[in-house]
């Protein structure tokens, strides 16, 4: 745990904010304040371990803001040793970093806050890839990054304590965003929450949501997965992951599992979910066994239902996709290229919507590979379709929904990538050299890659300030959709033929199928 310094003379090199819980000193970087690791709740260990989060306790002199909170206990990424010092130590998981052009609370800037992705098991606020100087200089508005909690510790659906404790931990970072945020220059009454994969999920999720209702006004949903969790299918998974670890799926018995170790079970959960297929059906074939919980409480509904009920009426959307959403995950697997027709025909009656999705799908597309189909089917259920239909239920409730797909192929490895899932964000941070930044882009970013980055930048800082990204909201009849490219253009939503084919199919929780 940070110890805050007593308090000493002001240095217009590293500027001083007080919050509610006490002083914090940042740094002057790039024509920014930039501030880091500032808890926005107590470390959720001990006594508070899988509790609902609890206000960070005050401090007495100024705390140093200048290094980010360590990551929430979780699997590292594939080809990292595992290793509990691969990360900072410590246990202050709930930090908030903020970055602000004039942190002086006459400014009222927008606010941007971002939730990164993960698979709801992976990510930390604090990775090179979410540097978000350039957003915040880009558009003169203050952003905002936090952690919550992952895997076991945020989403296992355990006895004894309350679901989707990631999703709560958010909803707490942004209550202390409307009770700090204009010390620091921002606008409290002009929030938009912003985040890409399981960060677009958690949106969904929070849009949903009572307990946030109100903490923001505008929210950016890019590639909003639609894998959403039964209660009952929650509680059985949780069951398998607890089995894992050695022991029963409740608060209690797993508190006794030290953090860092509890992920393994996640993981070894991860590597066995085709054995459960009988029970968790289609979600056994994903990639990660945690994901939101429509547990009729803190998550009252599935986020698709609650919109076209009217929940976003009050808070304007953007939502999109890429092209390729799955391709990134099949180069992954190493599969590219290896896909035959058995493998075509597995995923699409896995995957298309029934009865005659299969066929649905070969009807319109029909010089389609395997490979193609392969990829194809996945991409629309994961993300792509998903994510359409949000906007649609959005459109349906009486909100508005500004819809976009990013097609600009990347060159990085060969083209092999098309426009895959990711590839958003290294070009909306302008993070080209992190993350999945050098395997999509190369070496070097190309010139095309930095406009594009820049026009994102603009768009999404834009809709931040006014509430119009550039382009036209999504409607049922003449569906706008911008279309992210190296030349940019607002067309009627490019991906028709697989939105026939969904067109009748209702997203919601997956069911646990038997027991």
């Amino acid at each position: 745990m940070t110890t805050p310094s007593s308090p000493t003379l002001a240095d217009p090199t590293e500027p001083e904010v007080r919050t509610t819980a006490g002083l914090v000193r940042g740094r002057s970087e790039d024509g920014l304040a930039v501030f880091r690791g500032i808890p926005f709740a107590e470390p959720p260990v001990g006594e508070r371990r899988f509790a609902a989060p609890h206000p960070a306790r005050a401090w007495n002199g100024v705390r140093p803001a200048y290094c980010f909170g360590p990551p929430c206990p979780q699997e590292l990424p594939p080809g990292a040793q595992h290793s509990a010092a691969a990360f900072p130590e410590g246990d202050e998981w709930l930090t908030v970093n903020v970055w602000s052009p004039e942190p002086d609370p006459g400014a009222r800037w927008p606010v941007m806050v971002g939730i990164h992705g993960g698979a709801y098991k992976l990510g930390y606020s604090g990775s090179p890839g979410y540097d978000a100087r350039r957003i915040a200089s880009a558009g003169n508005v203050v952003v905002v990054s936090l952690n919550y909690r992952l895997g076991v510790e945020g989403f296992a659906r355990i006895e004894g304590a309350p679901a989707n404790r990631g999703l709560l931990d958010q909803v707490a970072a942004l209550t202390w965003v409307q009770e700090n945020i204009a010390a620091f220059g921002g606008d409290p009454d002009q929030v938009t929450v912003f985040g890409e994969s399981a960060g677009a999920g958690s949106i969904a999720a929070l849009l949903a949501m009572p307990s946030a209702r109100g903490l923001f006004h505008r929210a950016i949903l890019q590639s909003v997965p639609g894998t959403f969790l039964s209660d009952e299918l929650a509680v059985d998974v949780a069951a398998v992951i607890a089995a894992e670890a050695g022991t029963r799926p409740t608060a209690a018995d797993l508190a006794a599992i030290d953090p860092l170790r509890l992920p393994d079970a996640g993981a070894a959960a991860a590597a066995t979910m085709a054995r459960h297929e009988h029970r968790w059906g289609i979600f056994a074939r994903t990639i990660t066994p945690f994901s939101p919980v429509v547990d009729g409480e803190i998550l009252p509904t599935d986020p698709w239902q609650a919109l076209s009920a009217g929940a976003g009426r009050d808070v304007d959307l953007i939502v999109g996709h890429t092209k390729d959403e799955y391709r990134l995950f099949i180069a992954m697997a190493g599969q590219l290229g290896k896909i035959g027709e058995q493998d075509a025909e597995a995923a699409l009656e896995a995957f298309a919507p029934q009865p005659h999705g299969a066929d649905a799908y070969r009807k319109a597309f029909p010089n389609a590979t395997p490979g193609d189909l392969y990829e194809l089917v996945q991409t629309d259920w994961l993300f792509r379709m998903p994510t359409l239909h949000l906007a649609e239920a959005q459109a349906a409730g009486g909100g508005r929904a500004h819809l976009y797909e990013l097609t600009w192929a990347t060159p990085g490895s060969g083209g092999i990538f098309g426009a895959p899932h990711g590839l958003d964000g290294p070009l909306l941070f302008g993070t080209f050299e992190a993350h999945l930044g050098p395997m999509l882009l190369g070496p070097e970013p190309t010139g095309q890659a930095v406009v594009l980055g820049e026009r994102m930048r603009h768009a999404w800082t834009a809709f931040a300030a006014t509430g119009d990204p550039g382009w036209p909201p999504y409607n049922a009849d003449r569906r706008t959709t911008q279309v992210f490219d190296d030349e940019p253009v607002a067309t009627a939503y490019p991906e028709d033929a697989s939105r026939l084919i969904w067109q009748h199919h209702t997203f919601s929780a997956l069911p646990l199928l038997t027991r």
